[in-house]
């Protein structure tokens, strides 16, 4: 059986799906037909219900439960990994109302914290992720927020942060940030969708357990061409969480989306937003 799976050009994505997609493991008579694109174009193909599995941001996750169901392996979550909001020296005083903000998409969960951080910020400029720095070092927007390797490579550029708004959710909250996820729709079969997380925590594990084994795949498609900066954002963005959620990890979707129903940003979601266990 062939299924569809969506997946960032990110180092965690490619580092994370490196064995299942290039046949490093037992894929249980599965294959999947990979397509590689920004996380806001997965966040855009999830809401048409384009791909059978999709990498997409818990922000826009969140819009469609009703098609997609979570998996528990494969996710991003973690404390001290959130987004930054950054500027020029000039503008980290500024008027946030005024202030024009890149955000890397609509619906990734970036642009949430920000709105929950500063719902004064109205004047937003949606661009590709890898675009906002050199965006704001060319004074094409005031301030804007990053995401991914970014993380490690603005303040190279003269750009200082203005609020980690990974540790801002931590502060209200005391949970690792959820990023994003990994969801299967949910007409395919149930025995199937349990497969397919199994087949993706096995090429969690077997990515840990054999950090070179990936790393061709992961620099082909990086953005940032660095190999040390690739190293920590793997590091960062791969950890337990990627292997199951967990408890913990699932709390912390769940109270995501608690404060988009209470901000009214979202209708109510889906009853079961998680892969029930197999019985």
């Amino acid at each position: 059986m062939k299924l569809t799976l969506g997946i960032s050009p990110c180092p965690n994505d490619t580092f994370i799906f490196d064995a299942m997609v290039n046949k490093k493991i037992d894929t249980e008579g599965l294959s999947f037909e990979l397509a590689i694109n920004d996380v806001e174009k997965l966040n855009t193909l999830a809401l048409q219900h384009v791909l059978d599995i999709t990498k997409l941001s818990y922000y826009a996750y969140a819009h469609v439960t009703s098609h997609y169901v979570l998996l528990d392996a494969g996710s991003a979550l973690g404390k001290n990994c959130g987004p930054l909001f950054i500027s020029k020296p000039e503008k980290q005083k500024s008027d946030f109302e005024g202030l024009i903000v890149a955000i890397p998409g609509k619906y990734t969960t970036a642009n949430f914290l920000l709105s929950m951080a500063f719902p004064r910020v109205a004047n937003k400029v949606e661009m590709l992720f890898s675009e906002i720095e050199n965006a704001i070092v060319h004074d094409k927007v005031d301030a804007g927020v990053i995401i991914h390797e970014n993380r490690f490579t603005y303040q190279g550029k003269g750009l200082v942060k203005i609020i980690d708004l990974g540790e801002y959710w931590e502060t209200q909250t005391g949970l690792p940030i959820p990023l994003g996820g990994i969801a299967i729709k949910r007409n395919i079969p149930p025995e199937i969708a349990q497969k397919v997380n199994h087949i993706v925590r096995k090429s969690v594990e077997y990515a840990r357990a054999h950090p070179a084994a990936s790393r061709e795949f992961v620099k082909r498609h990086a953005q940032e061409m660095d190999e040390g900066v690739r190293n920590q954002h793997i590091q960062l963005y791969v950890n337990t969480y990627s292997v199951d959620l967990g408890d913990i990890g699932k709390k912390a979707v769940s109270t995501l989306f608690a404060w988009t129903r209470r901000n009214k940003l979202i209708n109510d979601t889906h009853e079961n937003i998680f892969l029930q266990s197999a019985k």
